[in-house]
């Protein structure tokens, strides 16, 4: 009884281990890629490497490429071999094929005609009867890139440095600024401005502020290091203009300080000037008071002697005065009065004359109206 259930455990497990292994053999075919990305140029012919290890015919599989990052649609489908040309996106309708001559060796490598900026992305080569299947990154770039252009930008006052501005067009993928001196150093720019096109193409720019302990060439250069893409420009800035920049910074802190110590020299003149007046009218004031104290003892002794006679003359003029302004009052009075008289005797002639011209209106409105009336009545 013992030796029996030895015998069936062995067979047992030998089942099992035949069967795992043939489970292990089959999973050991799997689909190989590529680990690095696929770059390509607008325009360009491209191959999706994806192969089976261990090689075995697969032309009569299913063959799939799919784009996971575009909800898995279908670039290439391969079913009981031929193509499935009604299942694949028309963003790639002609442009993908396989090598059918490769397919019993287990490659199953895709090529891709006329690249374009829209085919980057992530792509799947799949077998739904091995459930194996591996990706391949694609990268697209763009052969419009152009050099990158060189401009002044300004000057720096607080650095007495000049400012230099690069601009580059048509990258993609997004490329890198670098800034170089003469001697190739990297040179300590602001951050690079990235600006995207409505052809999807990046535009690249960046500033750096240069002096002259930088050298005179520069290089901006502009790289994108996975499609292995440079662009770069050098430029020649001339000894004399960093002596202009520092002759006018020089200039303009000669000019401040001279201004400062113009307007300093103009307030101290002005406060001297206003002492100096100041003083000048003291000694006037003084010298007036000293004179009206002479004049004033001058009179006081004039008046002394000859007061009592100018006393008297002035009673006598004032009462001359006084007499004169009444007879003039009355001659006034009476003046007044016969204009007056005039006054009254010319009034009363125009009242008669007005009532003589009424009276003679109404005589002659009288004879219009009889005359009226005699030209009616005939």
């Amino acid at each position: 009884m013992n030796r029996l259930c030895i015998r069936s455990s062995l067979r047992t497990i030998s089942v099992l281990v035949v069967h795992l292994l043939i489970h292990v053999c089959e999973g050991q075919s799997q689909l190989i890629g590529s680990v690095q990305p696929i770059v390509a140029r607008v325009g360009d012919d491209i191959m999706f490497p994806c192969h089976l290890e261990p090689a075995m015919d697969v032309a009569a599989k299913t063959l799939e490429w799919t784009r996971p990052d575009l909800n898995n649609i279908f670039v290439h489908v391969w079913r009981s071999g031929q193509e499935l040309v009604k299942t694949k996106h028309p963003l790639y309708t002609g442009r993908t094929s396989l090598f059918t001559d490769e397919l019993k060796h287990g490659n199953m490598s895709l090529k891709l005609s006329g690249v374009k900026l829209s085919d980057k992305g992530t792509y799947k080569c799949f077998i739904p009867d091995l459930r194996t299947q591996s990706t391949v990154e694609v990268v697209v770039a763009s052969d419009a890139a152009a050099p990158p252009v060189i401009s002044f930008s300004g000057v720096d006052e607080s650095s007495n440095g000049v400012v230099l501005h690069c601009e580059s067009k048509g990258w993609y993928p997004e490329p890198e600024v670098l800034w170089l001196d003469g001697e190739g150093n990297v040179l300590s720019a602001g951050p690079t401005e990235t600006v995207r096109g409505p052809d999807d193409l990046y535009i690249v720019s960046s500033r750096v502020t240069v002096n002259k302990r930088h050298g005179h060439r520069f290089t901006c250069r502009v790289q994108q290091n996975i499609i292995n893409q440079t662009r770069e420009t050098h430029i020649d800035v001339p000894d004399d203009f960093f002596k202009v920049q520092s002759r006018c910074s020089a200039t303009t802190v000669g000019l401040a300080v001279s201004l400062v110590v113009c307007i300093m020299l103009i307030l101290l003149l002005l406060l001297l000037l206003w002492k100096k007046k100041i003083i000048s009218k003291t000694n006037q004031m003084n010298e007036v008071e000293s004179k009206d104290q002479k004049d004033d003892n001058a009179e006081t002794e004039f008046l002394t002697e000859d007061s009592q006679k100018e006393t008297e003359q002035l009673e006598e003029e004032i009462r001359d005065t006084n007499n004169q302004l009444q007879e003039e009052n009355q001659k006034e009075e009476g003046a007044e009065k016969e204009l007056e008289e005039e006054i009254k005797d010319t009034n009363n002639q125009l009242q008669e004359e007005n009532q003589k011209e009424e009276g003679a209106e109404k005589e002659v409105k009288t004879l219009k109206n009889s005359l009226e009336s005699a030209c009616f009545i005939q």
